[in-house]
Order: C-alpha cells, then sequence, then structure tokens
C-alpha cells in the first residue's frame, strides 16, 4: 500500500504536462528572465554615467563654511 498506483502517476504526468507543457516554456521563459536582467542592467549603467555627467564636481571651500557658520551665530545672538 506504500507504492502509487499508475493513476497516482497518470494524474502527476498530466499536472506536469499542463503547468510547464511541452515545446520548452522552462527555457523560453529563462531566456526572457536573463534578457530583463541584462536590459536592467544596461539601464542602470546608463542612469550612472548620465548622473555622472551632469552632476557638477561638488567642493567644500572651508572659509565660506566659517563665514556662513559664523553669520549663523550673528544672527542667532542677535535675536
Amino acid at each position: 500500500m506504500g507504492a502509487f498506483s499508475i493513476w497516482h502517476w497518470l494524474i502527476v504526468l498530466v499536472v506536469v504536462l499542463v503547468l510547464f507543457g511541452g515545446g520548452g516554456k522552462i527555457s523560453r521563459l529563462m531566456g526572457d528572465f536573463g534578457k530583463g536582467l541584462k536590459s536592467f542592467k544596461k539601464g542602470m549603467k546608463e542612469e550612472e554615467a548620465s548622473d555622472d555627467m551632469t552632476e557638477e564636481p561638488k567642493t567644500l571651500n572651508s572659509e565660506a563654511a566659517d563665514t556662513a557658520e559664523a553669520s549663523d551665530k550673528d544672527k542667532a545672538s542677535t535675536s
């Protein structure tokens, strides 16, 4: 009684055929998934390249920062 009968195996076979079907559905699905990943990576690289080109380099001028802090302190002390 522990083994599956022929009917069990036929039902499993029918379910597998319905889910996965013939004609390489899984291989097509994985191929489409791979193309999607490649496209995503390419888009991310292009976005990073365009961000790098449009973004101005940020430099920190210590004298300007000191002056801005000093003027903020002056405003706070006079208020």
